[in-house]
């Protein structure tokens, strides 16, 4: 629902339900026991696979992928795609295609400890880089529509990053050495009160001209304060690179010559973040458990936009802070209830500037691209939300749950610009062509309130066998960069929230060797938000998604175990439409960059105490490249090997050897303005290393 400036929908915060939460125990007495303060729960994938699916990437596995880009590591998990760019640059497809464009910026939300990295509305497709998954307790992802649980931008899906808690922790001092010039060092240490991690990281590139450094910091503490339980932490992370774009040509990816090619050498990203929050948890009462958490977020990036005719430089940025509040408390009949807001304040800006004439290309680009500042505007916002939840046991053995949710939330943009209105150059003076390409709108204020719910019913356990069955619903609001970043022709681009609702039926089992989840989903997306012909921003699009994914373990023997996460899907446009770059959509063709078949299959193999193997396997099928389904990329096949041997209790030497095979891939293609286009996949690689823990 979208409001008009300045209508308040005060009604839509008061609409709040349920969520779900476990329901709690009672000691055999009768009496309610003493409630663990671990108020977590409304942003927990735990809470969230109750009746939805979610995956856990523990500690163990992320030390043993020890991944160097997100892509290595949720390979690990059913119906997600993190698609590799250049440098640490990626895109994120769970349940979905991997989106670009409109659209695509915030339609998964990434927490950190349970709490949005960014703002609503402040998005940046390549936020993953921004967190330190490669030093987490653990990765939780969970799949398909969250915002009843994790609010706006949770449409298809969430990722949480959880940080090592404060702990005896001895000095680990870790350092990799690779192709490329490329060295990892890694450092963690903690106490009973305090925790640190860092990673620092540079590499000259696999392609021409593309060195890159990375710097992530993570410092925890934890206290006693009275009653309150106080857990704070600092992250920041910082990234330099030179990028490197697609290369052109049908099958340029095979072709030794233009793999590692870059034809834009001057293209660069610098991007710093930090983040800091500090969750208070105290019971109030008897078993009411209260938690408090204020946080502050900052951000900013330069990049050359090289990949748009006169490659202007965008700067942007966003400053941040908030808090969360948690209420839970067990009701009779072992019911359990949570409530909780959410309430949060952004500022935010982008600029872009073309600092030379365009001298090449068409006459029209020439004319409607001139050199000087593009767009110059900042955004406030504000956010507030409200949800409750229920966990409803239906018998007296609790082997049937209902469980239900609903959220309320309200934003609200300001924005200003700080340019001239229009599609003017900087100076007011006009472009030919009927006007300049890029449209700067009036100040002007937006307003978007979301309803977002799940309805699940859950049965049985997991060692006898567990069914659930639920409804769910996500939304995003439009992003700031669709509503005021506009083309000429648009004076306003009236755009809805996205949203999708979706259904799915699931089974898991555990023996004492194997365990498995076999998931059923359907889901539908209106208010799609894209580019069309006349290059408008409109959310007038519909597609339909559906599928089967399963996650398994099995210990054939002793030392060995297999894991498998595969999802078999389809993704379909359900509208007709011309859109941008000469796209032509059409119902029922399947959206572009979305293999139907995805999986991954690892052997660990654990000889001695001190030893440890892994084979994985990867396949990525065959995919459309563009929206007609003319053209395909006809998938690959990866191994990589990866091998640990403690020395000593202080010393692990480690090796991992990435495309063992030496198979000529893409991690992603497409086809746009006629070309094939490519970004290749990196050859056969050894990383060495060593761990060492004085």
């Amino acid at each position: 629902m979208r409001f008009p400036s300045g209508g308040a929908p005060v009604a839509a915060l008061l609409l709040v339900g349920m969520v779900v939460v476990p329901a709690a125990g009672r000691a055999d007495d009768g009496a309610a026991p003493p409630l663990v303060v671990t108020i977590e729960a409304p942003r927990d994938i735990a809470a969230w696979t109750a009746a939805g699916s979610g995956s856990r990437i523990d500690s163990a596995d992320i030390a043993r992928t020890r991944p160097a880009h997100a892509s290595e590591l949720f390979a690990r998990v059913p119906s997600v795609w993190i698609s590799r760019g250049d440098g640490q640059e990626s895109l994120i497809a769970i349940r979905s295609p991997v989106l670009t464009g409109p659209g695509a910026c915030g339609a998964f939300q990434i927490l950190e400890d349970g709490i949005p990295i960014r703002p609503a509305g402040f998005c940046n497709v390549n936020e993953l880089f921004e967190v330190n998954f490669a030093q987490a307790a653990a990765v939780e992802v969970a799949r398909g529509p969250a915002s009843s649980q994790y609010g706006a931008n949770a449409l298809h899906g969430a990722i949480n990053v959880v940080s090592p808690r404060p702990g005896p922790q001895p000095w680990t001092l870790g350092l990799e050495a690779g192709p490329d010039d490329t060295a990892t060092g890694r450092v963690s240490t903690g106490t009973g009160h305090w925790r640190l991690d860092t990673l620092g990281s540079d590499t000259n590139g696999f392609r021409d001209a593309t060195p890159t450094g990375e710097q992530k910091l993570g410092l925890g503490h934890r206290a006693d304060i009275g009653r309150w339980q106080v857990s704070s932490r600092l992250a920041a992370s910082n990234l330099n690179q030179e990028t490197a774009g697609f290369i052109v040509g049908k099958d340029a990816y095979r072709k030794a010559g233009l793999r590692r090619d870059n034809v834009n050498p001057e293209a660069y990203r610098d991007a710093s973040s930090a983040r800091l929050h500090s969750a208070w948890r105290t019971v109030l009462g008897e078993n009411t458990a209260l938690s408090i958490t204020p946080y502050a977020r900052w951000s900013q990036m330069d990049f050359l936009q090289h990949f748009l005719p006169g490659q202007p430089t965008e700067t942007n940025g966003q400053r941040s802070a908030g808090v969360l509040v948690d209420l839970r408390k067990p009701l009779p009949g072992g019911i359990d209830w949570q409530a909780g807001l959410a309430g949060e304040y952004a500022r935010g800006f982008l600029s872009e500037v073309q600092a030379r004439p365009l001298s090449t290309g068409l006459a029209f680009l020439q004319a409607t691209r001139p050199a000087g500042l593009h767009y110059d505007f900042e955004v406030a916002s504000r956010m507030a939300a409200l949800w409750q939840s229920l966990d409803l046991p239906l018998d007296a053995t609790s082997r049937w749950h209902l469980l239900a949710s609903l959220r309320g939330e309200y934003l609200r943009y300001d924005y200003d610009n700080r340019a001239l209105d229009g599609n003017t150059r900087d100076d007011g003076t006009p472009c030919g062509f009927g006007g300049c390409l890029y449209n700067r709108p009036a100040d002007r204020e937006d307003d978007f309130a979301n309803l977002a719910g799940r309805l699940g019913l859950r049965y049985g356990d997991p060692y006898t066998g567990q069914w659930h069955g639920a409804w769910s619903s996500g939304f995003r609001p439009p992003q700031v960069t669709e509503l005021y970043r506009l083309q000429r022709g648009q004076t306003t681009a009236d755009l809805d929230s996205e949203r999708l609702q979706g259904v799915e039926l699931g089974y898991q089992r555990a023996w004492a060797d194997a365990r498995i989840s076999l998931t059923a989903f359907g889901m539908r997306k209106t208010h799609f938000i894209f580019t069309d012909a006349d290059g408008l921003n409109v959310s007038d699009g519909r597609t339909k998604h559906f599928g089967l994914e399963t996650e398994a373990t099995w210990r054939p023997a002793p030392h060995h175990e297999l894991h498998l996460a595969a999802s078999l899907a389809r993704h379909r446009y359900a509208f007709d439409r011309a859109a941008s770059g000469g796209e032509l959509i059409k119902s029922g063709n399947e959206i572009d960059t979305a293999p139907p078949f995805m999986g991954s299959l690892r052997w660990q193999y654990q000889p001695r105490r001190d030893l440890s193997l892994e084979l994985e396997g990867i396949r990525m099928g065959r995919y459309y490249l563009d929206a007609a389904n003319t053209a395909r990329y006809p998938g690959h096949t990866l191994l990589n090997l990866r091998a640990d041997w403690a020395t000593s209790a202080a010393t692990t030497l480690f090796a991992r050897i990435t495309n063992l095979t030496d198979s000529d891939y893409s991690e992603r293609a497409d086809l746009a303005f006629g070309s094939y286009r490519y970004f290749p996949g990196l050859p056969r690689r050894l990383f060495v290393g060593i761990e060492w823990r004085p």
